[in-house]
C-alpha cells in the first residue's frame, strides 16, 4: 500500500483547511487509518484515526470538535477536515494506515504503512 498525502499549506488562525490521502496498491485490506502529525521541536503525535468499514472514529482531545476524519471507500482516499486552525497546529501531518486489527489506534508504530507528511502552517 502507497500512501500520499496532500492539501498542505499555509493558512492563518481561524482558517480551515482539508487534507487528503490517496491509497494505492492492495488497498482491500485496509482495516483503518489515521492521521499523524508532528511539530518542528516536538514528538509526533497522534491526530485523529478512522476504521474504514465501520467508520468509526476518534480524535485527540486537542482537535476534537475542530477537525474530521472521514474516507472515501471508492476513491480509497481519506480526508481530514480542520476548521478553525490554531498555530499550535503547525506540523507536518501523515497518514497512515493498518491491515487488522490493533488495539490502539493512537499508537504510529502500529501502523503498517505510513506516506510521506504535507506541512500545514498556520500564522497567528
Amino acid at each position: 500500500v502507497q500512501l500520499q498525502a496532500s492539501g498542505g499549506g499555509l493558512v492563518q488562525a481561524g482558517d480551515s483547511l482539508r487534507l487528503s490521502c490517496a491509497a494505492s496498491g492492495r488497498t482491500f485490506g485496509i482495516y483503518a487509518m489515521g492521521w499523524f502529525r508532528q511539530a518542528p521541536g516536538k514528538e509526533r503525535e497522534f491526530v485523529a484515526a478512522i476504521r474504514w468499514s465501520a467508520m468509526s472514529t476518534d480524535y485527540a482531545d486537542s482537535v476534537k470538535g475542530r477537525f474530521t476524519i472521514s474516507r472515501d471507500n471508492a476513491r480509497n482516499t481519506l480526508y481530514l477536515q480542520m476548521n478553525g486552525l490554531k498555530p499550535v497546529d503547525t506540523a507536518v501531518y501523515y497518514c497512515a494506515a493498518v491491515l487488522g486489527v490493533r488495539n490502539d489506534y493512537r499508537d504510529y508504530a502500529l501502523y503498517d504503512y505510513r506516506g510521506p507528511g504535507t506541512l500545514v502552517t498556520v500564522s497567528s
